[in-house]
């Protein structure tokens, strides 16, 4: 899976080539200028830029030096619908890695995305994704998580993952057990929260028959399942201080005693904990041994809560939306831009299992193929769109026309003017601003359908 940013003024454009670069497998991000454009590449990964040349503001050629100033090896694909022989030369001059003429075949911009991707080494960038399934992100701060987990993936130094519910410590874990040198081993996950405190040596470090009420038989323990492979203690700030006593000598002599045994055992268990919690507070307060945090901690890695790292939202959002309409068998595979502008500006209390709970609901929920902002569930955050559905009011906003003495006050020139209107708002809503699709969707043609936008003047 190759990441795309495709930069270009006319939304028609970024929504079709979105949708066909994503159908390709690709994830794909748009911005309607070059300055927003530099603006996401500063703070993102990339493997191939797709620009016009011809914008408000930054144009597409001065864009594409500024690129290759940065990022000389980053493939940039410039695209126009005003060809000229002198725009084309300026273009290779620069750097750019081909020149397309609007209106192009689909056939051969796939070509050429190909061959920028391969020159590019695109492959690397996808078995990379590969590496770490269900990690979304290519923001600046889930980068460097990518290059320390494939760092110390080989050693076998203990791994503290911290950061708040909800973030994927577990999915961080896993990546650096499957590259890891016992990734064909266990990876035995342990929530210590859920484990009462009375069983939780037990679990832990098994037991041997008759050893208390109820142990009829010898119970091997977590930690001797998980031996010569990986043991993921998570919400390790919950253990009692008799457990992180025991826990301190897994991990300075590597070795166990069963309850009720007499003999301590050897094992070999990489060993990666999780918390939300400040340990260094719980430390403070007594709660949690110094010593212990020391040794868990060879290795700490901080997963960065949502709202830190806003820009692989839209990523996330693909990504769940593919996910469940193949589980629910919907057809919903898009969102749109004014649910997208809600889902931006909220700060995810629970982070993206939050997110991914809102996208699957928005799902079951919804009876179109786009996730429209009634739709959305979220606590305190207003998702009505910014549209009503009649007469104009003096603000510009429409509001229904509810009674007949209204309506032959009105006239039918306007009442059919407004409801007009109305269904060409809606319908850019559905097709998240698409003018083509919405011509499509209300059977008119695009010609026609660009004139009535202009005409009612719609944003």
């Amino acid at each position: 899976m190759f990441q795309i940013l495709v930069i270009d003024d006319e939304r028609s454009m970024r929504d079709f080539l979105k949708i066909l670069l994503t159908k390709e497998g690709h994830q794909v991000v748009t911005t309607a200028n070059g300055e927003k454009g530099l603006e996401y590449l500063q703070d993102n990964r990339c493997d191939l830029v797709i620009t016009d040349i011809r914008m408000p503001g930054m144009s597409g050629l001065e864009l594409l030096e500024a690129v290759k100033e940065e990022t000389p090896d980053l493939p940039v694909i410039m695209i126009t619908a005003f060809a000229s022989p002198n725009d084309a030369v300026q273009a290779m001059k620069y750097g750019a890695f081909d020149y397309i003429s609007k209106p192009f075949n689909v056939d051969e911009i796939k070509s050429v995305i190909a061959s920028a991707i391969k020159q590019s080494g695109g492959e690397t960038s996808e078995s990379t994704s590969d590496s770490f399934p269900g990690i979304i992100g290519q923001s600046r701060e889930m980068v460097k998580i990518f290059d320390m987990i494939k760092r110390v993936a080989p050693t076998p130094a203990n791994v503290l993952i911290y950061g708040e519910s909800g973030t994927g410590k577990e999915l961080v874990a896993q990546a650096i057990h499957r590259l890891s040198k016992v990734a064909n081993n266990h990876f035995i996950p342990i929530t210590c929260s859920a484990i009462p405190e009375e069983l939780m040596e037990s679990e832990l470090f098994g037991h041997v028959k008759g050893s208390f009420t109820g142990a009829i038989n010898d119970k091997l323990g977590l930690f001797e399942v998980a031996n010569n492979g990986t043991a993921f203690l998570d919400e390790i700030g919950e253990l009692s201080p008799i457990i992180q006593t025991k826990l301190l000598r897994v991990l300075q002599e590597r070795e166990i005693k069963p309850v009720g045994g007499n003999i301590f055992q050897k094992i070999n268990v990489r060993i990666i904990a999780a918390t939300n919690r400040v340990l260094e507070d719980e430390i403070s307060a007594g709660r949690f041994r110094e010593d212990l945090f020391y040794r868990l901690a060879v290795v700490p890695i901080r997963v960065p809560p949502l709202r830190e790292r806003k820009s692989d939202v839209p990523l996330l959002v693909q990504h769940f939306l593919e996910k469940y309409s193949n589980l629910l068998d919907k057809e919903v595979h898009e969102i749109s831009s004014y649910a997208m502008q809600v889902l931006m500006n909220y700060d995810f209390p629970g982070n993206v299992r939050e997110l991914e709970n809102i996208i699957e609901r928005g799902v079951a929920l919804e009876s179109s193929n786009i996730i429209l902002p009634e739709n959305l569930t979220l606590p305190g955050a207003k998702v009505a769109p910014p549209s009503g559905n009649g007469e104009e009011t003096g603000n510009g906003t429409l509001r229904a026309i509810t009674s007949e003495e209204e309506l032959y006050h009105l006239g039918l020139e306007k009442v059919l003017a407004n409801m007009e209107k109305l269904f060409i708002s809606h319908a850019l809503d559905k097709t998240n601003h698409s003018k083509m699709r919405a011509a499509d969707l209300l059977k008119i043609s695009f010609r026609s359908f660009r004139y009535k936008v202009k005409k009612y003047d719609i944003q």
